[in-house]
């Protein structure tokens, strides 16, 4: 069905009775009256002058009626209505309506002037020899081609006119009765209807060119208004309706790109409290339920010199425009909105928050030292001060240090061995039959314990160690591909920096060709924050990839920077839907949006996996929208591969 965005508008109606156009957003009346009072003063310039000849050459012929008084108010009405329409208006506050008034004013003052005129120079006609009579129909035909062209952009009074004088006139030669007066009134009249014509064409072109405009216009404003929805959608989050991750930043940047001297402002990252166990218990669908409560109450602190973002899960980002102690005063606020309960359905639900406040420029300069500063008041702030507020400060910054442990467990550590991989099944949504796993990394550090895959990645980039992360995984990826069946394949997942590594991605390739594994079975997952960086890079990296068989498929998707040329322009065979779409398979628009996602897909013949499928009624709705394969932890969490299998023997024995 179409939108109302997609349907046309009804064309209004011109003056002359043809589909009102104009240019911009200004209908066609209005265009034809602003063009047409600029050509009339000199159509009755042309009646003065012509009319005053006239007179003066019948002066002793004709009465004085006829020759002064007559002609004289004539001139004086046509001067009138020169200093009329040359009088300065405001053109913007010329309605349509206004416009037809006075353009169906003209034509009829077209038609009376035409009349008196012709008629009074018929009148003069009766006195007079052969110069005089000559004089009258010279008056007669460059009177009418005056006004003819001066009338261009009124046809109708154009043809009014013509009617009028030519008709008039024709009539009263052939009344004469002689052949030089008749052939003289059908020769001017011949000319008339040519000039017509080519006035007629020359309206047209004039519409044409209206129209054309009118259309530009439209597209304009139609891509003007596409460009600020993309802009909205590209720094919105979709399940709270709050500034995202790259807005954030983006404010961020923009302040401290004023340089010092400058206004203070602080910056702050929020976490919600207890919000974990209430996702696990009820599920994700009420968990971003509750999300979308929590971000509603805290869009209501956002305005000039206040932003909140949603970070990703259940972390908020704050920037603030001013003191440390007003970001404290607020930060207080923000925590007691969100301990307000939340109902969500039979159940009502409390979550708290812990925040943490860095200030510019005490807390350091960029946006990196800024963030990751708060991070870490935030980080404090849950271990020590859960539910409250912590300001980064000095001793802060000493227990910063306190990561160099995990960066010194790192670069100690035998990845080989301590490193695990699990793996979570994806399935065909109608029979469950798994078609494939994807691979995740978990270390288990002797020195510091368990460490998130997060937290691991995030400190091997810090340290330069991404590639040996990596390629460690994949040589555990590896040694277990070829326990899997022969029909299922496995995706592993490469972070931005890996496709920014040339060196990476040849270790890859390298490493697929000496196993003799089959590639054609092995996907590679990608983000779409991999492709920021640089663009070409990206592309050439997955290219070569795809060329030793493997296949790309590109994860999250329509939650950041997802466009049709990225689509496009990158080899990639396989879209991963975002998890949050899977909780707005429950409401109707939701349904419509993840079916024309889907349309989206199976028009560029991209095969399309459905994540984060929590509930029966997701997996059910996603399939009746047409998805054939889903991922999520009502299929499976993920697992150890030796229980995954053997799961999977048991479900189909």
């Amino acid at each position: 069905m179409a939108s109302k965005a997609d349907v046309a508008a009804p064309p209004f109606v011109a003056a002359d009775g043809s589909p009102e156009r104009g240019s911009g957003q200004r209908p066609l009346p209005v265009v034809q009256f602003l063009r047409l009072r600029k050509q009339l003063p000199p159509m009755y310039l042309i009646l003065t002058m012509n009319a005053a000849a006239l007179a003066y050459t019948h002066e002793g012929i004709a009465p004085p009626s006829l020759t002064l008084w007559l002609p004289g108010g004539l001139i004086i009405a046509c001067i009138i209505r020169v200093l009329q329409w040359m009088r300065p208006i405001d053109e913007n506050a010329i309605s349509k309506e206004l416009a037809l008034s006075l353009l169906r004013r003209t034509e009829i003052m077209a038609a009376a002037l035409s009349l008196l005129f012709v008629t009074w120079a018929l009148a003069l006609d009766q006195f007079g020899h052969g110069d005089e009579h000559g004089h009258v129909t010279v008056f007669v035909a460059i009177t009418v081609m005056g006004c003819i062209f001066c009338l261009s952009y009124l046809p109708r009074a154009a043809h009014l006119v013509c009617l009028v004088v030519l008709g008039i006139f024709l009539t009263y030669c052939l009344a004469r009765g002689t052949v030089t007066m008749a052939s003289m009134a059908v020769n001017i009249l011949m000319v008339s209807v040519v000039v017509l014509k080519v006035l007629r064409d020359s309206y047209g072109s004039f519409t044409a060119l209206e129209d054309s405009q009118a259309a530009l216009h439209r597209e304009r404003v139609q891509a003007q208004r596409l460009a600020e929805e993309n802009a909205r959608l590209a720094h919105s989050d979709p399940l709270t309706g709050l500034p995202n991750r790259r807005y954030f930043f983006a404010r961020l940047d923009a302040l401290l790109a004023r340089g010092e001297p400058a206004p203070p402002f602080a910056i702050g990252v929020i976490d919600l409290d207890r919000f974990k166990p209430i996702n696990d218990v009820h599920g994700h669908a009420q968990g971003d339920r509750l999300l979308q409560v929590i971000g509603e109450r805290l869009r209501s602190a956002t305005g000039p010199d206040a932003v909140i973002a949603r970070l990703g899960g259940d972390e908020f980002g704050i920037i603030i425009e001013d003191s440390m102690e007003a970001a404290e005063t607020m930060g207080t606020w923000l925590c007691e909105r969100v301990q307000e309960p939340v109902p969500l359905g039979d159940i009502v639900v409390s979550v708290g928050c812990s925040v943490g406040l860095a200030a510019w420029p005490e807390a350091g300069t960029s946006a990196h030292d800024l963030f990751d500063r708060a991070d870490f008041a935030l980080y404090h702030a849950k271990r020590a001060r859960r539910g409250g507020i912590v300001r980064f400060s000095c001793d802060l910054e000493r227990m910063i240090r306190s990561e160099q442990a995990l960066e010194a467990a790192l670069q100690s550590a035998d990845l080989k061995r301590e490193l695990a991989m699990v793996y979570q099944p994806i399935v065909r949504t109608r029979s469950l039959a798994m078609v494939g796993v994807e691979a995740l990394a978990r270390w288990e550090s002797p020195a510091i314990g368990a460490v998130p895959a997060e937290q691991l990645f995030a400190t091997a980039e810090r340290l330069g160690m991404a590639r040996t992360v990596t390629l460690a995984a994949f040589e555990r990826v590896l040694a277990d591909f070829t326990r899997l069946p022969h029909e299922q394949r496995l995706s592993f997942n490469l972070a931005p920096t890996d496709i920014a590594d040339p060196g990476t991605v040849a270790a890859l390739i390298e490493r697929i060709a000496r196993s003799g594994i089959d590639a054609e079975r092995l996907v590679f997952e990608i983000t779409e924050t991999s492709l920021i960086g640089d663009f070409g890079a990206a592309r050439s990296a997955l290219e070569q990839l795809r060329a030793c068989g493997a296949k790309i498929a590109l994860d999250d998707f329509g939650t950041g920077y997802s466009s049709l040329s990225t689509l496009h322009m990158l080899p990639i065979d396989i879209i991963k839907i975002d998890r949050s779409f899977a909780v707005r398979l429950d409401d109707g628009e939701g349904r419509r949006l993840v079916r024309a996602i889907f349309d989206l897909t199976r028009s560029l013949r991209l095969e399309c996996v459905f994540e984060g499928i929590e509930t029966e009624m997701q997996l059910m709705e996603a399939t009746l929208a047409g998805f054939h394969y889903a991922q999520g932890y009502f299929i499976e969490r993920p697992v150890a591969l030796d229980l995954l299998l053997e799961r999977q023997a048991s479900r189909a024995a």
